[in-house]
């Protein structure tokens, strides 16, 4: 975005040596198909589509990408359906940190509503620490570091969110560094799920909250100013607080100003806001702007196998797409990790020892 001598478009390879980070995914949404395919035979599970993992991918992507949040997460319920043993968790975990390793992330904080892996007998507890022993065993072998955080859900009860939020207090400062809410935002507000906010705010933990994906500003609003969120998760449609005309900024409404001045980050997903209708096309996207404008945005993939993408892949699309160099991912990477849950010392250190020299390596051979 910056005119530089370094705007340069960046090939793919190039951007998979860059070190990234991602603050935005869903450990549900991201297996493996070989994985699931694998996982579903050990179990007896017949739900699946397909046999074979590349059209199994095919068949997922196929179904996220139709415009429509509920539709986009009909998808799930085959990965969970192979999730609910611990031996089956670790092995996802593990892989996910094995993936996000090669496609050169150097920290990374992942989602999942531990609620959802109970179906056959597991306690919450026993979810929590086979997802974290994988991480874990995927740290210590692939050398990326990482965070999980758990998701309470618009649709369920506030009891339930409470009890998932006393859960993630529990195991803080044991691998877990914030609570999401996330789900279907429209008829399901925040607000509904106050007391398990407060709880985490009386513990001293952070918050990221869903919002301005399937609802408008409205539903960032209501994510910060009731429930203290620290992070927003999307925030797409924060754009409707902003007036554009040819190109430009023209007004930027209280809301928007609140985010910028007060340095909220946005969780930018780029391709899943296409799936799932909050953007008809990658072109109509609001991050330009947020860019342009000073926000505190980082590209996120949300759920790389049903959105068929890779950090890299996001980072591609928006070089691509609003001629991105070098500077700008730099920007995009550091702004991840200053807005991590990850303690302020090991994000200083990461930045100054993985990712300022890893741009720096590829600044010099260009």
């Amino acid at each position: 975005m910056t005119a530089t001598n370094e705007q340069t478009p960046l090939t793919h390879a190039q951007i998979l040596s860059l070190p990234k980070v991602s603050l935005h995914d869903h450990l549900d949404g991201s297996l493996r198909p070989s994985t699931v395919l694998e996982l579903a035979g050990e179990v007896g599970y017949d739900g699946l589509p397909e046999s074979d993992p590349e059209a199994l991918g095919v068949w997922f992507h196929r179904g996220a990408d139709r415009g429509s949040l509920a539709l986009y997460l009909e998808g799930f319920q085959h990965t969970i359906s192979v999730m609910q043993s611990a031996a089956a968790l670790e092995r996802v975990a593990y892989e996910y940190a094995e993936d996000m390793a090669a496609d050169g992330v150097v920290y990374f904080e992942v989602r999942f509503a531990p609620h959802f892996h109970t179906q056959n007998g597991l306690g919450l507890d026993a979810v929590m620490e086979a997802v974290l022993a994988g991480l874990k065993r995927g740290e210590d072998e692939f050398g990326v570091e990482s965070k999980a955080i758990v998701c309470g859900m618009r649709n369920q009860s506030p009891e339930l969110s409470f009890k998932l939020a006393e859960l993630a207090v529990s195991w803080f400062d044991r691998g877990v560094c914030g609570f999401d809410l996330a789900g279907e935002e429209a008829g399901h507000p925040a607000k509904e799920h106050l007391e398990a906010f407060q709880l985490i705010k009386r513990k001293n933990g952070s918050i990221t909250i869903h919002g301005g994906e399937g609802f408008g500003p409205e539903s960032i609003w209501q994510a910060l100013q009731f429930c203290g969120a620290h992070r927003i998760g999307h925030g797409t449609r924060l754009i409707e607080d902003m007036a554009v005309y040819e190109g430009k900024v023209i007004k930027v409404g209280s809301l928007a100003k609140y985010v910028l001045d007060h340095r909220i980050p946005l969780e930018i997903c780029l391709s899943s806001n296409v799936h799932t209708g909050a953007c008809e096309r990658i072109e109509d996207h609001p991050f330009p702007y947020f860019l342009r404008h000073g926000y505190r945005v980082s590209l996120n993939t949300d759920n790389k196998l049903m959105s068929n993408t890779t950090l890299t892949k996001e980072y591609k699309l928006a070089g691509e797409t609003w001629g991105l160099g070098l500077s700008d991912f730099e920007r995009l990477s550091v702004n991840a990790m200053n807005a991590s849950f990850h303690h302020y010392g090991d994000r200083k250190r990461i930045v100054t020892e993985r990712i300022e020299p890893g741009f720096a390596a590829l600044r010099k051979s260009l």
